[in-house]
């Protein structure tokens, strides 16, 4: 169901989005400045917490339990990025920057699932719908640079599921992530899909080894934002492009793993369609590379 509609002006580009009890946060694709904005339940902007951090492309946001807002700036559309970033809002007004590496070469990364012990883990974004899963090497520091180390993969494969601007790659292209207030789901999303995993404690890279639950999302021009409601029964999504629909989805049931040994079922609940990642992904790589690339000569500084 629809709860608002995003109609603001200021926010054209919405990419990341976190409910957090009755209001929701969100966030522009772009920009020369950190802004995070929160909307009541009316999709109207309340307030602006904003930073003097000028990001390269920031793409997902989450929330800490301790208040602080992380923002993270890991676009590459191009792959040139030496390094990437995540942007922390601090709730005494403070801002800071901690910048990340990966361990072979530049990503686009546009999900960030931030575990509930504080872990940030990135997933890339790719064409042929096997993404990478990576967490820093060690803590966050103010100034250098911390690498980051692959943990886990998931694929993804073409599921029917209409929508997104690069037709049916779309279906296999990571565009945000979340995680339950309770700590007790995480969720990835493509262009037109979310698929939901139950999450024990903060072993993210455990939970994905699982099958998740697959959720239809319903059609938008970009869908890149979700989160879970308050309560953790359902996702919230939005699209970039105005004006915006905010949608809840609820879970139809709690994600569970697919009985042992039975790989059929198990290929079924994830993709529903059985179409291999390679080969869905050769028939739409090379429209969605084209699209992707020149989506991404058009972004500020991609």
């Amino acid at each position: 169901m629809t709860r608002c509609q995003i109609t603001d002006p200021r926010l054209p580009e919405v990419s990341g989005l976190v409910v957090v009890g009755d209001r929701m946060l969100a966030m522009n694709d772009g920009g020369d400045q950190v802004d995070v904005y929160e909307l009541d339940g009316n999709c109207q902007v309340l307030t602006v917490q904003s930073a003097p951090i000028d990001p390269y492309d920031p793409e997902d946001l989450a929330v800490a339990a301790d208040g602080t807002v992380w923002l993270a700036d890991t676009g590459d559309n191009n792959g040139v990025r030496d390094t990437v970033a995540l942007l922390a809002l601090r709730p005494d007004g403070g801002s800071a920057v901690y910048r990340l590496a990966f361990p072979d070469g530049a990503r686009d990364v546009e999900a960030l699932l931030l575990a509930p012990d504080g872990t940030p883990f990135l997933v890339s974004k790719e064409v042929l719908g096997a993404s990478k899963v990576f967490r820093p090497v060690a803590a966050l520091v103010g100034s250098g640079v911390v690498g980051l180390t692959e943990v886990a993969g998931v694929e993804f494969t073409v599921t029917g599921t209409p929508g997104g601007p690069v037709g049916r790659a779309g279906q296999l292209m990571v565009t945000g992530g979340a995680v339950s207030a309770d700590g007790r789901l995480l969720a990835l999303r493509t262009y037109t899909d979310a698929y939901v995993w139950p999450l024990s404690g903060s072993d993210v890279a455990g939970a994905l080894a699982a099958e998740p639950t697959r959720i239809a999302l319903p059609e938008s021009p970009q869908g890149e934002a979700i989160s879970f409601t308050a309560d953790g029964s359902g996702v919230v999504v939005a699209s970039e492009g105005l004006p915006s629909d905010i949608t809840v989805v609820p879970l139809a049931e709690p994600p569970s793993p697919a009985p042992a040994g039975d790989e059929a079922a198990a290929s079924e609940g994830l993709v529903g369609g059985g179409v291999s990642p390679i080969a869905a992904g050769v028939v739409a790589a090379v429209i969605a590379a084209a699209v992707v690339w020149i989506g991404g000569r058009l972004r500020r500084r991609d």
